[in-house]
């Protein structure tokens, strides 16, 4: 998923200052029979923000902006119901953005996480929030399909998965004996990527068939295909 968010933020973001100044809202179209999402998120639009006193001739200053979309599709994997609530856009033409606060919210599929982590890697959904993992690897010489159950959190800006069980499906003297081997194997650490400097995952919770994932930031910069 590298550079995918960011591509994304930047892509909406240029749809952006082609508005009037003030709140703009793209809506991507909701499929026939689905029900569009709800959004967690607060919006930064509640606070009152002033157009700033340099704004060059060139510029354009947004107040408030919000976006939806419900499917979100690129090469390296794809979001569902993104939502994403700002103040203070400004752009230039060079293609710098700046928010004051940009706020996102979005469901990251579980094929998306598991490609990232490879080796026939699949997650999905189980009771009290956790995530099931299940996984293919080789251990003290032997091909073993590891199954754990782990908890999902936002760890330092990461999307963090830790076993709380594991089952090796083997003997149990090997079950004892890579135990630990097997735990590594199936804790999950990535970076949510492509986030510009300022944003970052404050919040992720498993829903449905997928992650649901916050992400906020302050004076965020964005900068979109065209800047150097």
């Amino acid at each position: 998923m590298k550079n995918f968010l960011l591509g994304i933020i930047a892509t909406l973001a240029t749809l952006l200052v082609m508005a009037t100044v003030g709140v703009f809202a793209l809506g991507s179209g909701t499929p026939e029979g689905r029900v569009p999402p709800t959004p967690t998120i607060t919006s930064s639009a509640a606070t009152v923000v002033k157009p700033p006193d340099d704004l060059a001739n060139d510029e354009t200053w947004l107040r408030d902006f919000e976006l939806h979309s419900a499917d979100v599709v690129s090469p390296q994997g794809d979001l569902d119901d993104l939502v994403a609530k700002g103040s203070g856009m400004r752009s230039s033409p060079g293609g710098l953005l700046r928010a004051q606060r940009l706020d996102i919210e979005a469901r990251i599929p579980f094929q998306t996480v598991a490609g990232k982590v490879g080796q026939g890697t699949r997650l999905y959904a189980v009771d009290a929030g956790r995530v099931g993992i299940e996984r293919t690897v080789t251990i003290l010489g032997q091909d073993l399909t590891v199954r754990a159950i782990g908890t999902v959190v936002a760890d330092r800006g990461q999307l963090l998965i830790e076993p709380e069980s594991v089952d090796l499906g083997g003997p149990a003297f090997l079950d004892s004996a890579a135990s630990a081997i097997a735990r590594n194997l199936v804790t999950i650490r990535q970076d949510i990527p492509g986030m510009p400097d300022g944003v970052e995952l404050t919040e992720v919770t498993v829903s449905g068939a997928g992650f649901r994932v916050l992400l906020a930031g302050t004076d965020v910069t964005i900068k979109t295909s065209g800047t150097q």
